[in-house]
């Protein structure tokens, strides 16, 4: 591996760490600059194109009063797989848990496309799957 892709995996690896924190802590307009202007986030049973629809998706499950309130939110992803196809493209894709102050909340996986632009490597697809939670889970009350 060569330096120029190991700085590329480096920082998809730090793309995905700054997705999960942006989110956990709140910092929606931090996290949607981690998305191309022309991505696309699919959520169970929604595709949504560009940061604006992607920001009413996520001003939405803040703000459902069917969802469970939490006081604390960490995502945590492992066996993240990146494959560098170009010297601006990469796939992705890795198992993330969610975690809130009562614990194992739900866990699935994300697939990702990456395209770097201007020097910044950013999501250009985000696939997010679901697959189980604990009953009564927070994720339970999706938009």
């Amino acid at each position: 591996m060569d330096t120029r892709e190991a700085a590329a995996r480096e920082s998809i690896r730090d793309l995905v760490a700054r997705y999960n924190a942006c989110g956990d802590s709140g910092r929606l307009d931090a996290m949607l600059e981690l998305f191309a202007e022309d991505s696309v986030l699919e959520v169970p049973g929604r595709e949504l194109r560009g940061p604006r629809e992607i920001r009413t998706f996520f001003e939405s499950v803040v703000h459902d009063p069917k969802r469970k309130p939490v006081r604390l939110l960490r995502h945590f992803t492992a066996t993240h797989q990146i494959d560098i196809e170009g010297s601006d493209t990469a796939r992705g894709r890795c198992y993330y848990q969610v975690l809130t102050e009562h614990g194992l909340d739900h866990w699935g996986r994300y697939v990702d496309v990456y395209v770097k632009h201007e020097g910044r490597w950013l999501f250009s697809a985000r696939k997010v799957s679901v697959d189980g939670m604990v009953p009564g889970s927070w994720a339970e009350h999706r938009n």
